[in-house]
């Protein structure tokens, strides 16, 4: 039997328990500390993941120190259709892949049901893999969690206790899925288990997929010096309170993060590293993206609809697809939900699956006028993917684009649909009187507007 078949099976075998030990690539001595590599709501991003599975084997291969893989929730995406109709092949190759890297641990989000409602086939899954599956997630037809939320690992000479919870938005999982699922609330529940997951005299981790507003109130309560991961809301950001260190790491295989751990007491180092679409694949994948892709895209999610100067980042796409609203609206300014947008457009042709990766969701166009004052308000909730306080973050929010002209008493604003339905989460109020904008649909105004340059 190989060395490979012989450290997967171990992990297979004790990926169920609740102390996990640590199997590093190398040998090491006790003391040296470890690295994680932290990976967050991939989405199955297949334009990208074949060049993020090759950074991390090139952080493997260069780490001097062991390696853990942290991925906090949704390595799925239903949106995108080569990924549904193969049920995840390249997701699954991908994640097989990291397990033989190092040791993986994974806190289940709300798309790991995309491709099979029954979450407890993916947990099921993911361990023959060789990985270690977290959730504080009950399954309603046993009144028990999916998997342990909560395990200890030795890594580098340290203790390291790793605790999990998953967002109880209900919404954002799959329709069939919701009815087997019994989410605690992420605050209430972090207060009663994590004084129990956590502490001691080793390294303490928290995977949270809640999102950032419930992340905010659970911080204060852990250890100090704890690295808490979080995911959910796409964001881009690192916070330092007092030894402890929180960070979200981007979506869509943009980018992962280094966390140095080096000994106890000491604040772990966070360093990002960006994730070049047109750098080399990783040969474990390069030539299954292409089968994939091959075999299970339509002709018409081929055909070319729109054609970009330039590469678009995920902020500029947003932004002018919200400046697109506004000309077609005849508006002041114009507003668009951050989770609308997968990732940004490449450069050149874009086919319908590239835009897609995009521009997630189709909708209706949403109008209404609003004050000053009201607007000031909302305006200042927006583009919410620049640097920012914690304090000021708000979960959801919206990208605005253009600058709205000064001076005026009265605006007239358009969005999409779904950010005027959940207007409280995205605009902060519910007094807003939207009315339809009969006869548009979102992503055809995009690609119009794109075809004028």
């Amino acid at each position: 039997m190989s060395a490979e078949i012989t450290r997967r099976s171990l992990l297979a075998l004790l990926a169920s328990t609740s102390v996990l030990p640590f199997v590093p690539a190398t040998a090491l001595a006790a003391g040296e500390g470890f690295q994680a590599i932290i990976l967050s709501d991939l989405h199955s991003s297949y334009e990208r993941m074949g060049q993020l599975l090759a950074a991390i084997e090139k952080q493997v291969a260069e780490a001097t120190v062991p390696q853990v893989i942290l991925i906090n929730g949704d390595l799925f995406e239903l949106g995108n259709v080569a990924a549904s109709r193969s049920g995840g092949e390249v997701d699954w190759a991908f994640l097989g892949a990291l397990a033989k890297l190092a040791p993986t641990l994974f806190n289940i989000g709300n798309h790991e049901p995309d491709f099979d409602n029954d979450l407890a086939h993916f947990v099921e899954r993911a361990r023959r893999l060789g990985v270690t599956v977290l959730s504080n997630i009950i399954d309603k037809r046993s009144g028990k969690p999916y998997a342990p939320a909560g395990t200890t690992i030795e890594a580098g000479g340290l203790k390291v206790r790793i605790a999990a919870l998953g967002t109880d938005a209900i919404n954002t999982y799959p329709k069939a899925t919701r009815e087997m699922l019994d989410i605690p609330k992420p605050a209430e529940w972090a207060k009663a288990n994590l004084p129990a997951l956590l502490g001691g005299d080793g390294i303490n981790i928290v995977l949270s997929h809640a999102g950032v507003v419930p992340d905010r109130e659970i911080l204060p309560i852990l250890p100090d010096g704890t690295l808490m991961i979080g995911g959910h809301d796409h964001l881009t950001l690192m916070h330092e309170q007092g030894g402890t260190r929180y960070v979200h790491t981007g979506s869509w295989s943009s980018a992962i993060t280094i966390a140095t751990l080096a000994s106890v007491g000491k604040a772990a180092s966070l360093r990002r590293i960006d994730i070049d679409r047109d750098a080399a694949s990783s040969a474990t994948l390069k030539d299954l993206v292409s089968a994939v892709l091959a075999k299970h895209l339509k002709e018409e999610e081929r055909a070319v609809v729109a054609h970009t100067a330039k590469t678009m980042t995920l902020g500029e796409t947003a932004r002018f697809a919200a400046e697109a609203m506004t000309a077609k609206a005849g508006a002041d300014i114009g507003f668009i939900g951050h989770t609308s947008f997968g990732t940004g457009l490449p450069a050149g042709d874009v086919n319908r699956f590239d835009f897609n990766a995009a521009l997630r969701f189709e909708g209706k166009l949403m109008t209404a006028d609003v004050d000053a004052a009201a607007l000031d308000a909302i305006l200042a909730r927006c583009n919410q993917d620049g640097d920012m306080p914690l304090a000021a973050r708000t979960g959801d929010f919206l990208y605005a684009a253009p600058k709205a002209p000064e001076g005026k008493q009265r605006y007239r604003i358009v969005c999409n649909d779904w950010s005027a339905v959940n207007q409280k989460s995205y605009f902060g109020r519910g007094d807003i009187a939207f009315a339809e904008m009969p006869d548009v649909k979102l992503k055809q105004l995009v690609i119009d507007a794109l075809a004028k340059g």
